[in-house]
């Protein structure tokens, strides 16, 4: 017999399943949400009473709280949150990863005793719920915390990469700051990263279309991450060469920074690591920014382009081809930023350090005569660099490079600068004027000006003073420079060569032959 509609309808409702109950549901998950907090507020308050009581309440309060979870695992920790963290009702795992979280932001939050207990795997696992970002995000957040406070850096390394692949942006925005937070502590904190395989997921975040704020974060990390790598471990981060050539086109400032800022970790290390840079592409741009606008992008590209020219000449070469010059010409004269101008005149020493071609490259770029102004007005920093070119083009470059550094008044502003008591500006002049000086000594001639006109020039203007004075420095390598000095274009002044019409009588009796050995005595002061 047919059951009628009304006896249908409650046979029916007798088979739903008792979690298809909503109203259930709702006040089962608020009522365990609120024994939760009641109970980690009691947990609080017993440990509180339990230093105040010097621990005797302790076993007490432990045998009042049964927990299927062992205790001596969870220490302060109370059970009902790994009960709820263990149930398979994601409203209720979500709760529990809230108040995971809170806990773990308190003042000597309990990290090693979650750690020890062995719920890290839970919540790597609880990832996976792909289906609850709001579960997933909480997890992170909690994750992350532990990440970055537990002592065991391998259990933080495998959180990290285990996040990064995470499918919410929000989440791997997140893990990718703290990464890049850790990366920043020490080497050993990024020699775990490049061990534990981090960097690649960190280099994948840049793909597609990422958010900015995700990007500003990534470039952090990853400039952290390339930050005082040894050279064994430069070979595991050149993989990030082709990204940062893309990200230094950004127009956004902070990435561009950041990008170059990791340029000039990676290139601060032996020709190897220069070579590297310049055949991943970079060098053209970089030029560029040059002109840049902001000392964010253009201090960094400076140190790039100065770790560039500092080896060898085809390296050099490389900038110079580029026409770098101009663009450095121009920061040399314009830019009034403090750290702008020490870093341009430390790339055109490394330059007039190179072959007598690229000297006369920075002579025909104009650039000497803004050298020698600015080491007689420029800040200290910036007059020591400048002297460091000048000195530099003294020591390699031809007798005609030595004459137009002459022409520029290279010898007054060496002779200003011995007036500093800092031995390393002292030593770059004394240096600088040898080096002019020898070529005054080659100008000589026995059958025209028998006199080295440079230091007539220094004589004439009582600059020798200076360096007779610095024989009383405190640092003997200055005194041995200075005395030197004066031994080798000084002590022989009153002894001109006797010439054939002065008294031919007299040059006829005795053996006059001129010496015509214009490099042996004055000159040869070694400063190695």
């Amino acid at each position: 017999m047919s059951l009628r509609p009304s006896e249908r309808t409650e046979l029916r409702r007798s088979s739903f399943k008792p979690s298809a109950d909503l109203d259930e549901r709702r006040r089962r998950r608020v009522g365990f949400t609120v024994d939760i907090r009641k109970r980690s507020r009691d947990s609080a308050l017993q440990k509180t009473r339990r230093a105040a009581a010097g621990g005797e309440a302790a076993p007490l309060a432990r045998s009042q709280q049964p927990s299927p979870v062992p205790e001596t695992r969870l220490g302060s920790i109370p059970a009902q949150l790994a009960e709820g963290l263990l149930s398979g009702d994601i409203s209720v795992q979500v709760e529990a990863v809230r108040e995971f979280r809170k806990l773990l932001s308190i003042e000597n939050p309990p990290t090693e005793e979650v750690v020890s207990s062995g719920l890290v795997p839970v919540f790597i696992q609880l990832l996976s719920r792909e289906g609850c970002p709001e579960l997933q995000f909480e997890v992170e957040q909690v994750l992350t915390t532990i990440a970055l406070r537990t002592a065991d850096d391998t259990i933080a390394m495998l959180i990290f990469v285990k996040l990064l692949s995470s499918p919410s942006e929000d989440v791997r925005e997140q893990v990718v700051w703290a990464l890049g937070k850790m990366a920043s502590n020490t080497t050993i904190c990024r020699g775990l990263i490049l061990a534990h395989g981090a960097l690649f997921p960190v280099l994948q975040q840049f793909c597609g279309h990422a958010k900015l704020s995700m990007l500003h974060k990534a470039s952090w990390a990853l400039l952290n991450i390339c930050h005082g790598l040894s050279q064994a471990d430069f070979e595991h981060v050149k993989p990030a060469l082709p990204v940062l050539r893309q990200l230094i086109h950004s127009q956004d400032v902070e990435v561009l920074s950041n990008a170059c800022r990791a340029l000039s970790y990676l290139s601060d290390g032996g020709n190897d690591n220069i070579q590297a840079v310049i055949e991943a592409g970079a060098c053209p741009q970089l030029v560029e920014l040059l002109n840049h606008s902001s000392p964010s992008v253009l201090i960094p590209v400076l140190h790039v382009i100065g770790n560039i020219v500092s080896r060898d000449d085809a390296q050099i070469q490389c900038i110079i081809d580029l026409q770098a010059l101009p663009y450095l010409l121009n920061l040399l004269t314009t830019n009034r930023n403090k750290g702008i101008k020490p870093e341009v005149c430390r790339i055109i020493s490394n330059i007039m350090a190179g072959n007598k071609e690229q000297i006369q490259s920075v002579i025909n770029g104009n650039m000497v005569g803004p050298l020698v102004h600015l080491m007689h007005t420029a800040e200290f920093g910036v007059r020591y660099e400048a002297a460091w070119a000048i000195a530099n083009a003294a020591s390699g470059g031809t007798h005609d490079q030595k004459r137009y550094l002459v022409s520029q008044g290279c010898i007054k502003a060496f002779c200003d600068l011995l007036s500093y008591s800092d031995t390393s500006i002292l030593m770059v002049c004394l240096e600088g004027l040898d080096d002019i000086l020898k070529a005054g000594e080659a100008d000589k001639s026995p059958w025209g000006c028998n006199v080295n006109m440079y230091a007539q020039m220094i004589e004439d203007n009582e600059w020798l003073d200076k360096i007779e004075n610095l024989q009383n420095h405190d640092n003997s390598r200055i005194v041995e420079m200075a005395a030197c000095l004066l031994e080798s274009y000084w002590s022989n002044e009153d002894k001109a060569m006797p010439m054939p019409w002065d008294d031919p009588v007299s040059w006829l009796a005795e053996d006059n032959t001129p010496n015509f050995s214009f490099f042996d005595g004055p000159g040869d002061c070694d400063f190695g």
